[in-house]
């Protein structure tokens, strides 16, 4: 069976991701089945899927059609290693799957990504709260256009395919369009070789809510933005809704002026990198969907040790999956240890718990550890206590509130009073001070518990 179409795809693919993202998730691939307008690849599992479906799908759908000069389908099967490569693959997935119709007209929406399934935190609550705002407002004038910023991997793609989602919800009979600005630019191009822009321009003004992903890739491309801005123009002035989502704010991604001020005229909110409770509830909800138990000390692990980018986060959960899958591994720290290391070639952060606190301050002040919960108030018992509440303080995710709890059920005002105490022991107590430093040195050290 011929490979050509494939093999050409990833010549052009390997020069355009680094060579480790190549390597993990392009090699594996192989050519199944190809004719006019549909390519069929063999993936090796699911989680392999899991992570192409929401990294490189789109790049993938885009390169081919550039090396075969047409617009192009790509489905996936699997075919089990021990299965004769005569045999019937079985289906696997679609590769724009699931796409919803809208009255007939293809909404690109995948119905996975809802506000439901949208974790929520400090870094992201204005966004979600802006987004349902449009969701359920009548008012199709109230923060249009809608645009999010932020960095790559933070939620903005399932905040407007939630967007999307929740505006068919509450009205079943209007037309919702979610698309790329890649795709949008291909399609535009695509068009204009074929003499059918007015069709283009048709296609994308009869919506009733557009949605237009990483609206930043219009930049250097004049002619598509100024088709982009007559469609605005067009749905604007109709009182259609328009959803955008940028990795900076407007006026810093170098588009047209008349386009950028557009864009400034509706509501701008952005997503942040989320802190490290919103991470753990991430990697918590991943793991629900799955169906797999996931120890929380390698939740806590993944959490500590991929700060920025949820996509990331997600990337690696799908990997330590696929690790203990295919070795057939427990997954435990060990194994997370490993995947992080193999996916970002760094040193992991160590995992301080407040029992390790515990045991090392008990051990170094020879204090019980059932006297440091306790309500005891002898000088060596609250200064270890102390000490131990400090370095909890210093060394873990928890807030004032856990640390408090965790020591005996005590509030926040009483950790904030041993944090000051044991600052002030140090600047004045040089053998105390000493104490403290090896303790921090040892806790922070790059050991792993088992």
């Amino acid at each position: 069976m011929g490979q050509a179409l494939w093999e050409n795809v990833k010549a052009v693919l390997e020069t355009r991701v680094a060579n480790q993202t190549f390597q993990t998730w392009f090699q594996p691939i192989k050519q199944l089945a190809e004719d006019q307008s549909v390519l069929t690849l063999k993936v090796p599992n699911q989680f392999f899927y899991d992570w192409m479906k929401s990294h490189y799908g789109e790049i993938i759908l885009s390169t081919l059609a550039e090396v075969s000069g047409r617009p192009m389908r790509v489905e996936y099967s699997i075919v089990l290693e021990d299965q004769s490569e005569l045999s019937q693959p079985e289906p696997f997935f679609e590769p724009e799957e699931p796409i919803v119709r809208h009255n007939g007209m293809e909404s690109n929406l995948n119905e996975q990504f809802t506000f439901s399934n949208f974790v929520e935190g400090p870094n992201n609550q204005f966004a979600k709260a802006a987004a349902e705002a449009v969701v359920n407002s009548k008012d199709n004038n109230m923060y249009n256009p809608l645009v999010i910023y932020g960095g790559v991997g933070l939620g903005k793609t399932h905040l407007l395919h939630a967007i999307g989602n929740g505006f068919h919800q509450f009205n079943p009979t209007k037309k919702v369009m979610y698309i790329s600005s890649e795709k949008f630019t291909l399609d535009f191009i695509s068009a204009i070789r074929e003499n059918k822009a007015g069709l283009f321009s048709q296609r994308y003004r009869k919506v009733d809510l557009l949605i237009v992903d990483d609206v930043q890739f219009f930049k250097k491309k004049e002619r598509t933005q100024e088709e982009f801005f007559h469609t605005f123009n067009e749905l604007h002035m109709n009182g259609k809704r328009i959803i955008l989502s940028t990795d900076r704010p407007p006026g810093e991604i170098g588009l047209q002026k008349r386009l950028t001020s557009r864009f400034l005229a509706g509501l701008l909110v952005d997503i942040h990198s989320p802190d490290f409770e919103t991470r753990v509830a991430i990697l918590r909800q991943k793991s629900e969907e799955t169906g797999i138990e996931i120890p929380y000390d390698v939740v806590e692990y993944l959490a500590t040790n991929i700060e920025s980018n949820i996509r990331e986060l997600q990337g690696a959960l799908i990997r330590l999956l696929a690790y203990s899958s295919l070795a057939k591994s427990d997954i435990n720290l060990q194994l997370a240890h490993k995947v992080l290391m193999d996916l970002t070639g760094k040193i992991a952060k160590p995992i301080v718990s407040m029992e390790d606190i515990i045991n090392h301050t008990s051990e170094t002040f020879g204090v019980k550890k059932d006297d440091i919960y306790g309500k005891g108030r002898k000088q060596e018992v609250a200064l270890t206590r102390q000490s131990a509440m400090y370095l909890s303080k210093e060394l873990t995710h928890n807030s004032l509130k856990s640390i408090g709890l965790f020591f005996g059920g005590r509030d926040h005002s009483t950790v904030i009073h041993a944090c000051k105490t044991i600052k002030l022991k140090m600047d004045e107590d040089d053998i105390f001070n000493a104490e403290m430093k090896a303790l921090l040195r040892r806790l922070s050290g790059p050991i792993l518990r088992t």
